[in-house]
């Protein structure tokens, strides 16, 4: 990633990011936030194969797939407790996030590691959404519906949200992300982000 663009991502505070489901992928668009609260500038886009067996997704600066800027890859195959790792767009490790698979049961719990900053963990605020969330994957064949049931991750450094994800509720996936930390590591953020949806069922 070149200086103009780390300083472009590391100058967001607020991220929109919408799910598009396609035939034997997920794709994920990043957008700005707009002076209106509409999408603004696409920041990154991503595509995931379903059923993978080792999970890896990467980023790009846009869907033409040309410039990959980020991505993360599980360290062992079908592992619900896996750490994946985050790399930048020439192969080298700027952090780590991983599922709380115990704390996991009651209500999703996920750990982000970064480089000189230390650990954040996110887990759902809602207990109450968060069981409901669970009895309705469990329904035959509703989780092929295109409906999005919410959720919201707040991510704590000691007692301070440092940054949070809201999984709107409505018949396609959207989320907003909230970045309160400066010292964040926006690529992080943003794989953290997108792996809670691409890995929530995991």
């Amino acid at each position: 990633m070149s200086p103009l663009d780390e300083e472009r991502f590391q100058a967001q505070t607020r991220l929109l990011i919408r799910q598009r489901l396609r035939l034997m992928v997920n794709q994920y668009e990043v957008h700005a936030e707009a002076p209106d609260g509409s999408e603004g500038e696409l920041l990154a886009f991503a595509q995931q194969k379903r059923m993978a067996f080792k999970e890896q997704v990467t980023l790009y600066a846009d869907d033409s797939k040309t410039r990959p800027i980020l991505g993360f890859k599980a360290r062992k195959r079908i592992d619900l407790a896996s750490a994946y790792d985050i790399t930048d767009a020439s192969g080298q490790p700027i952090g780590v996030f991983r599922k709380d698979f115990k704390k996991s049961l009651i209500a999703s719990t996920w750990h982000l590691e970064q480089p000189g900053l230390g650990v954040t963990t996110g887990s759902e605020r809602n207990k109450f959404v968060a069981v409901l969330r669970r009895v309705w994957n469990v329904i035959p064949y509703v989780e092929n519906l295109p409906f999005a049931w919410p959720y919201h991750f707040d991510f704590h450094a000691g007692d301070q949200v440092v940054f949070s994800v809201d999984k709107k509720f409505g018949f396609r996936d959207r989320y907003v992300v909230e970045i309160k930390d400066p010292r964040l590591d926006r690529r992080l953020v943003i794989a953290q982000a997108i792996g809670l949806d691409a890995l929530q069922s995991r």
